[in-house]
């Protein structure tokens, strides 16, 4: 095999060595069906069993009650957008803490009405509201919707809003990466491709008082349907077959590794190593405010951009990648998903200590 390089790439990112085995392993014959996964029929007992192991797996580490399901589907978050003002009706509240709540915001918008209630733009997004400040749904919203972390410029929610309004979230980029009380939710929702598997696959879980009954319009198409989705198993049309099964396999990963509780402490090492040899740097500066630090995504600037450019160069000849911030902001980020292995942070805190600039 080929030199594995220091990947920290937002998305799509870095997978676990033993998913990729595993997903190598089941290319050409998958579990004695005579085929490889990628060629088995979505409506085959061999696909059903990978659909319902991965649903499983997902539920025994959320440990997801009776009163919500897991969905797959497709078209990432950004499909989402649109589903959630459809399925939930109009009167939709935002907390708009980046680019991709700001971009489902305005996909709301095109739907039906919605409102913006706290934004952290005029600062950068460098921020998510304090815990003793949250921002309150207006009076009759018909739900919340938040951002749990914001992959661009690294900020993350370390606790769960409080909500009068059904709760929405995006979680993304830390879905998989702690515990969280999946019964606070209405629907929790995360495009697979930074933490929890490959692209083209979106993992849902949803309170089965959205996913069993039809809120919206008649006019919304019934693809758009959570109804439509849950009530054909995610089967209403063909899914991403490999993407499920690679998520489930991920699954099985973390649950080798402790579980949520394991991924979460082993975030927070990662995470705060590297923040500490960033704040330690004369050349760097962190992006986001103290108490809104995403463990996922560590983004910070160096004193100058010819500095930052000399830095990605040093990086590519250390065996990194994925260290340029993403186009629309700049600087330098590093994704240390849970996938990423503590020995490549710790790879990334050493050439930082020798750089200068």
């Amino acid at each position: 095999m080929a030199k594995r390089r220091h990947n920290f790439n937002a998305g799509p990112a870095a997978l676990p060595l033993p998913v990729l085995e595993a997903a190598q392993a089941s290319l050409f014959e998958h579990g004695g069906a005579g085929a490889g996964i990628l060629e088995l029929s979505h409506r085959s007992a061999d696909f059903e069993a990978v659909a319902d192991d991965c649903r499983a797996r997902i539920g025994d580490l959320y440990a997801i009650p009776d009163s919500h399901e897991v969905l797959f589907l497709q078209g990432g978050a950004s499909l989402q957008f649109a589903m959630v003002p459809y399925n939930f009706g109009p009167g939709g509240a935002y907390i708009d803490t980046g680019t991709w709540s700001s971009k489902a915001l305005a996909e709301a918008r095109i739907i039906a009405t919605a409102e913006g209630i706290w934004s952290s733009a005029e600062g950068g997004y460098r921020a998510v509201p304090e815990e003793h400040a949250q921002p309150k749904a207006p009076e009759g919203a018909t739900y919340l919707h938040y951002t749990a972390n914001n992959t661009i410029y690294g900020t993350e929610y370390h606790y769960v809003p409080e909500a009068d309004a059904p709760l929405v979230c995006d979680m993304s980029s830390d879905f998989m990466s702690r515990p969280v009380d999946v019964s606070q939710f209405a629907l929790l929702y995360a495009g697979a491709q930074k933490n929890a598997g490959p692209a083209g696959v979106t993992v849902l879980i949803i309170d089965k008082r959205y996913s069993r009954t039809f809120r919206g319009s008649p006019t919304v198409p019934k693809i758009l349907r959570y109804k439509t989705q849950a009530e054909k198993g995610s089967m209403y049309n063909t899914p991403n077959t490999f993407g499920i099964f690679a998520v489930g396999q991920v699954a099985k990963w973390v649950q080798d590794h402790g579980g949520l509780e394991g991924m979460a402490k082993r975030a927070e090492a990662k995470a705060g190593a590297l923040y500490a040899a960033l704040d330690a740097h004369p050349l760097c500066t962190g992006h986001a405010v103290g108490h809104s630090r995403s463990r996922m995504n560590v983004t910070w600037r160096m004193q100058s951009e010819a500095q930052e450019a000399a830095f990605l160069a040093a990086a590519a000849d250390a065996g990194m990648m994925g260290l340029r911030g993403h186009r629309s902001v700049g600087g330098l980020r590093a994704s240390i998903y849970n996938a990423v292995e503590p020995a490549s942070v710790e790879a990334l805190i050493d050439l930082l200590a020798r750089f200068e600039g």
